[in-house]
């Protein structure tokens, strides 16, 4: 009678093992086997991918190796599997390694594989496979999706269906966060869920500001869900002076712009005087404030006040109006060239030390010249005075008479004169 299929398959495995066991019965009476090491390794695999489980022998002496499943059936004896599931796979056999593959992993995988060694005594090693379920998708809730600053505001981040249990852990920006609680449950499929929550205080600059939630787990990576703050906060109030651009004088124009950021945007936009009204020919038109034609009495403290639905807050701008500045006009030498006229108005000071400069350059000159008239008007007439006053002594016949005619005779008193200027 013919046999065939797997029912030949499992008479020759039953006749193989016993005529192995005859065979190492004998062969325990005259052999004795020393210090054979069987090794293996516990196994890590993630649900769906492929677990590897290898026996090795060191110094074997020809002794079969199997390898048993947690409920100790036979997966593979020497290179024969006498068991019916294809999702394992010799991978190698030889004298001192039998190494089996189970591809697509599930939870039922799970437990303690057996490598044995038939020697006498018979040696065992265990394997140890962990099925690994990565968890899904974390999800982040939230009490609150607005929150205005200076509350408190809290968020729970739940990682469903992991083996082993994930763990959490929090950031806000570039900073960790610090969970308040952590809960984890498991399931009645030996799975896990674990919620996460914290709580934390909120500010103006948090508004946009990620918070992730990091789900760590041996079977993934990077693994995150993230939620963008919405803060709430009051206006910020900036006052900005359009004109004019430098001191305020008397008679100059006055031109402030109130500049209001907040969330929600400032509905409303208010100018006072502090302690005082405004000028009432002040206009104000939005955020702007003019006034024209300034004279001290407009001196103060004027406030730009914004408010939103978190609340209000200013900016004040303290006004002090200084005399108007002095200038003395200067004549225009060419009253067409309305070009240079400006120029000269423009820098009276310099233009007045020049002529002023020039006029007495001219003065010191004519004064100059006319010392120099006189002094050569002097030196002319004294000659002429001493030319007479000695004309009688060339004259004289003798020089008693020159002396006489010299010290003023009468005989050239007519011929002397004196000229005085």
């Amino acid at each position: 009678m013919a046999i065939t299929g797997s029912g030949s398959l499992a008479i020759s495995f039953s006749a193989f093992m016993i005529v192995a066991a005859f065979l190492h019965e004998g062969a325990a009476e005259t052999v004795t086997v020393d210090s054979q090491n069987l090794a293996t390794d516990n196994v890590s695999v993630i649900e769906g991918e492929t677990a590897t489980i290898s026996c090795r022998v060191k110094n074997n002496d020809d002794s079969v190796i199997q390898l048993l499943n947690p409920n100790r059936q036979t997966i593979y004896f020497r290179d024969l599997r006498p068991l019916k599931d294809s999702r394992f796979q010799l991978v190698n056999f030889s004298d001192n390694e039998l190494r089996v593959s189970l591809s697509n992993v599930s939870l039922s995988d799970e437990g303690r594989y057996v490598c044995q060694l038939y020697t006498d005594p018979p040696q065992e090693a265990y394997a140890d496979i962990s099925v690994l379920v990565p968890p899904g998708s974390p999800i982040i809730e939230s009490r609150e999706d607005v929150v205005s600053e200076g509350n408190e505001t809290e968020l729970t981040c739940i990682s469903i269906g992991s083996k082993p249990a994930a763990s959490i852990r929090w950031m806000k920006g570039e900073d960790d966060l610090t969970a308040e609680t952590t809960t984890v449950e498991e399931t009645y499929d030996r799975m896990f869920t674990v919620t996460s929550r914290v709580r934390f205080s909120v500010t103006k600059e948090d508004d946009g500001v990620p918070v992730d939630c990091i789900v760590d787990h041996p079977a993934v990576k990077d693994l995150l869900a993230q939620r963008h703050l919405e803060v709430l906060y009051k206006p910020e109030v900036k006052i900005v002076v359009t004109y004019p651009d430098g001191l305020t004088r008397e008679g100059d124009n006055l031109d402030l712009t109130c500049i209001a950021e907040g969330k929600p945007h400032p509905h409303q936009i208010n100018w006072l005087r502090v302690d005082e009204d405004v000028p009432p020919h002040a206009v104000v038109t939005g955020s702007d404030l003019y006034i024209e034609n300034l004279n001290k009495s407009y001196n103060g403290t004027y406030r730009c006040v914004a408010s939103n639905a978190v609340g209000e807050a200013y900016d004040d701008y303290v006004l002090h109006v200084y005399d108007a500045p002095t200038t003395i006009p200067t004549p225009t030498t060419n009253p067409v060239n309305t070009q240079d006229s400006r120029a000269s108005e423009g820098a009276p000071q310099k233009i007045d030390h020049a002529v002023i400069g020039g006029v007495v350059a001219v003065v010191m000159f004519a004064i100059l010249c006319a010392l120099i008239v006189l002094g050569r008007y002097f030196a002319r007439h004294k000659g002429t005075y001493f030319t007479h006053e000695a004309k009688g002594a060339d004259d004289a016949a003798d020089a008693d008479t020159a002396i006489i005619n010299a010290e003023g005779g009468h005989n050239n008193t007519d011929e002397k004169k004196e000229y005085y200027i």
